[in-house]
């Protein structure tokens, strides 16, 4: 029997993956653990999940508890979607940066709200982890807590513990791009690898075809489909090749697009296009609407119907329980899987799950473009966990200066004080630094 824990599961993930998870053909009994320190919000997420449990994973049991070490022990797979003081501290990672010229969308994984949510987050999922190894230690841990790069990581730097970091964008990616080249996405061959939202596509084959040529000559001459995703068409069409992360986060990534309230106004758009604090401003509202959903179902006013999403936590223990082989994209240390990346570092590679695990699969080199702008953002991950880990002030500030946003805007000393002042507004719940 199959056991999975699931930690922060007061999250807007823990419907989806649990129904995910009932759904695995085959796997029709385990028990699920449900894990979160906010009471009402585990309250909520546990009826939920039962009144899913009742129609489609009968045989499945239920647990909820606040207390992770309850939960952990004998632990086949361990689900990590913590959330750590974010509704407290989401305006100071927009707005404070904003006051110094670095405008942000998103502002989870990359530039100062990455560093900032890096601060906060990292030091309980170390504690997570020694409890993970103490009491689980042959669990398959699967993170989807951003920032994901800067946790795997962190999760590889102080552990020997399985872990995976999960994402939705290559598989939400691969789909858009069927859908631009008006393809079945069935019929289309492609390869992808990078790093955890700037991973390429080096090939997009249709029947056999480059669909590339194609691409770009349909975004030169369609200004519809340009509007759909103008900065990722825009790197496209300098750098040869499309990116896994949407338009608005992808700008964050790099220097080209939000240095210049004009560049703003020509290359972004609305919401997850590219809008200034868009992540700030509807968070809140998205966690209360999450909440609110999980009520109407409890109370039967909306149906959950039988579909399992493209998230890849269900295949992971599909593929290894049942040692039934899946291909899935997951953030590991490279061990020679990108030859022109960072070793020993973060990558995301195809990996094939079986009964054995999760195994990364060599790719080779990335083109030498694309292997540069990742590496631009490695160096502040890694800087990043070192600094969390030694509580060095000046490994801190050295990762927001090399900053892709942070550089094109700031001087070196205008960027010293914007992580003053963010320190200052976060000083309750992150850790002094020396």
């Amino acid at each position: 029997m199959v056991k999975v824990t699931f930690l922060g599961a007061g999250s807007a993930f823990a419907p989806k993956l649990s129904l995910d998870i009932f759904l695995i053909p085959g796997l029709s009994e385990g028990e699920l653990y449900l894990v979160d320190i906010d009471e009402e919000r585990l309250k909520l997420s546990y009826k939920t999940t039962q009144v899913i449990r009742e129609k489609y994973g009968k045989d499945w049991r239920v647990f909820a508890t606040t207390d992770r070490r309850k939960a952990l022990p004998k632990s086949d797979f361990v689900i990590n979607c913590i959330e750590v003081s974010g509704l407290e501290t989401v305006r100071f990672d927009y707005e404070i940066p904003l006051k110094y010229g670095v405008d942000q969308c998103i502002g989870d994984t990359i530039g100062p709200g990455g560093i900032m949510k890096a601060l906060r987050t990292v030091p309980p999922w170390v504690e997570i982890l020694k409890d993970i190894e103490e009491l689980a230690p042959e669990a398959i841990v699967l993170n989807y807590t951003n920032p994901m790069s800067i946790m795997t990581l962190t999760a590889f730097r102080v552990s020997s513990l399985k872990v995976v970091g999960l994402c939705h964008s290559v598989q939400g990616t691969s789909r858009k791009l069927a859908e631009y080249l008006n393809v079945p996405y069935e019929e289309l061959r492609w390869q992808c690898a990078g790093i955890n939202h700037m991973a390429w596509f080096t090939e997009l084959r249709f029947k056999g075809e480059d669909m590339y040529p194609l691409l770009k000559k349909k975004v030169r001459e369609d200004k519809e489909l340009y509007e759909k995703d103008p900065v990722r068409f825009e790197v496209m069409l300098y750098f040869g090749y499309f990116v896994s992360e949407s338009s608005g986060h992808l700008s964050e990534y790099l220097p080209y697009f939000r240095k210049r309230k004009e560049l703003i106004e020509r290359y972004c758009r609305e919401g997850y296009k590219g809008e200034s604090g868009f992540y700030a401003r509807n968070w809140p509202k998205w966690r209360k609407e999450c909440d609110l959903w999980r009520e109407r179902v409890i109370k039967g006013e909306e149906e959950v119907k039988p579909e399992r999403s493209y998230e890849y936590a269900s295949q992971i223990i599909e593929g290894v329980m049942l040692d039934r082989p899946q291909v899935i994209y997951g953030n590991v240390l490279n061990k020679g899987f990108i030859a022109n990346l960072p070793q020993d570092q973060v990558v995301e590679v195809a990996c094939l799950v079986d009964g054995k695990g999760v195994t990364p699969t060599y790719f080779g080199e990335l083109p030498p473009q694309c292997a540069a702008l990742c590496r631009s953002n490695m160096a502040v991950y890694e800087l990043t966990v070192e600094g969390i880990l030694e509580k060095s002030y000046e490994k801190i500030l050295q990762a927001l200066l090399l900053d892709p946003l942070t550089s094109a805007v700031c001087s070196l000393e205008e960027a010293k004080r914007m992580l003053d002042e963010l320190l200052e507004a976060e000083k309750e719940f992150v850790p002094s630094l020396k």
